[in-house]
């Protein structure tokens, strides 16, 4: 007699493999490359796993895969014009899919993911960048709104008020007889016969 199949799936078993990789990389085992940054005379190196690096960056999947075999396994590699605090902060990202950045540095951020073609941290950029958007969209709509209201306010500060002086205005339609003005007002004038 054949058992139904069952599916065995861990939730925790993708945050547990990035979080080891993460701690390997940290520690500098089993690395196998080296990513080498420079920006405006600031130069750093990182260590990382090709592995890693070829899963979540088109870029280096191009730069890894197109080794030549005569050269051997590449250890090294170069980017110019990036920023260390960006590239770490991208290696972060790929190695824990998330990272703190101050805001301004979301747009930068968004431009790294383009250069090494990490669609993951372009579409987290795209998304917080959107947020940012509605909530600056939300505040200024909100603050328009306030605006629209007190200038409302003070145009008409209320009914009732613009309601008594209209009374009290001599030949108003308020103050003549039948609307609750006395018939000896000024305002009221016999009618002549024709």
């Amino acid at each position: 007699m054949e058992s139904n199949p069952v599916l065995l799936e861990s939730k925790s078993s993708p945050i547990n493999l990035l979080n080891e990789m993460q701690q390997l990389r940290l520690l500098g085992h089993l690395c196998d490359v080296t990513v080498s940054v420079e920006y405006q005379g600031v130069r750093a190196e990182f260590p990382a796993h090709k592995a890693v690096l070829a899963a979540t960056s088109k870029f280096f999947k191009e730069v890894f895969l197109n080794e030549k075999s005569a050269d051997g396994p590449r250890s090294n590699v170069l980017l110019n014009e990036v920023r260390v605090a960006d590239f770490a902060s991208f290696l972060e990202f790929v190695y824990t899919a998330r990272v703190e950045v101050e805001e301004d540095r979301v747009q930068r951020m968004l431009e790294i993911a383009e250069k090494l073609k990490c669609l993951d941290l372009s579409e987290t950029c795209f998304q917080l960048k959107r947020q940012m958007l509605e909530s600056v969209l939300l505040e200024l709509q909100n603050f328009s709104e306030s605006q629209n209201s007190e200038e409302e306010s003070a145009a008409h500060p209320s009914v009732a008020p613009a309601a008594e002086a209209e009374r009290e205005r001599p030949g108003s339609p308020a103050s003549r007889p039948g609307r609750g003005a006395s018939p000896e007002g000024p305002a009221a004038k016999p009618k002549e016969k024709m």
